[in-house]
């Protein structure tokens, strides 16, 4: 899988020109030369191929899953090509979603709250689900910003699921966290730093959404703030991101310079391989301390761990939004005074 992958982002990158995959620098750009990009066609077909070979029987009892996925996927190729606004890409992120929930999986709860399970009638289920995943792909979308950053903390992301996998015997989450996980080494290899070629959308948003059903079918096992924990880089960064963007008055999905990762290279001057190895650091904390939540809940399912794990998130939130938006404006001054 790790070398199909590979083949298939080395032909994309060898014939980028031709099939003018290109990024241009704009505002929310860490490079300011014009490079190659993509590379999610390339290892997102690998991932198919790989199913396809491999896991086939997979494909056919899950097809609403990876028609979602395909949906997803065909949106992310035509950005790449042709930039499209938010609002289509949503709505093909909804329309995938709907499918998925037609075949039964969906966020149907909330988890179990002092022994009380809080449980979503189907309808609002829908709009939930539609919101937590269209949610998620965005924000492993954003984050997509230095080289190698998106690629290694989906990675810690996907092995936590895949040991959630293994841990419930659930055969789904192992086989499509796995294959993903060696999808992305393979074009780790051309997206390390100095990056040769970037994922574009086709392959950010397909990440995004991937990941994002395998937290709706963790549920089946999992609290719901187990998943959260789990997930936290991307949903702290573009929630930080979203709510400044929105006080300044601008459009949350305009593009800047203002990401976690954006901060930590201008003002701690650290640069891309320290920051993003910092951040896979940090996602890997998260994702532990998400396991030792699930743990403590398992030990006593009518304990208050899951309010605790919620204020604690809540608290991290706040910490980060503190400190990034007091980094970024102290930036600003020095700027003006510069």
């Amino acid at each position: 899988m790790i070398f199909i992958s590979y083949f298939f982002v080395k032909l994309i990158l060898k014939y980028a020109h031709k099939l003018d995959l290109y990024d241009v620098p704009n505002e929310r750009s860490h490079h300011c030369s014009v490079t190659p990009s993509g590379a999610g066609i390339g290892f997102v077909s690998a991932l198919f191929v790989s199913f396809f070979l491999f896991e086939f029987s997979f494909v056919q009892e899950y097809w609403y899953i990876f028609l979602g996925i395909l949906m997803v996927f065909g949106i992310g190729v035509y950005d790449d090509r042709n930039e499209v606004s938010a609002r289509l890409k949503f709505i093909v992120i909804f329309i995938a979603v709907f499918l998925i929930w037609l075949n039964g999986f969906s966020i149907y709860t909330l988890g179990s709250w002092y022994g009380y399970e809080i449980t979503l009638p189907s309808f609002v289920a829908l709009l939930f689900s539609m919101f937590g995943l269209a949610g998620f792909t965005n924000a492993l979308n954003l984050i997509d910003g230095i080289d190698g950053l998106s690629s290694s903390v989906s990675i810690v992301i996907l092995t936590f699921f895949a040991l959630l996998g293994f841990e419930y015997h659930s055969d789904i989450l192992v086989l499509l966290s796995t294959f993903t996980i060696a999808t992305l080494i393979g074009f780790l290899f051309f997206n390390w730093h100095p990056a040769k070629i970037f994922m574009g959308d086709s392959g950010s948003l397909t990440l995004g959404f991937i990941i994002s059903v395998l937290a709706v079918l963790s549920l089946e096992y999992i609290h719901p703030i187990t998943v959260i924990y789990l997930t936290a880089l991307p949903i702290l960064d573009t929630l930080i991101v979203m709510i400044r963007r929105i006080r300044r008055k601008r459009s949350p999905f305009s593009p800047d310079k203002t990401h976690i990762h954006h901060i930590m290279v201008k003002f701690f001057d650290m640069n891309v391989r320290k920051t993003v190895l910092f951040l896979v650091i940090l996602q890997i904390i998260f994702s532990s301390i998400g396991y030792m939540i699930l743990d403590s809940i398992n030990r006593n399912p009518e304990g208050n761990t899951p309010l605790f794990a919620l204020i604690g998130f809540s608290f991290l939130f706040v910490l980060f939004y503190m400190i990034f938006t007091g980094i970024k404006k102290r930036q600003n001054t020095l700027d003006q005074i510069k």
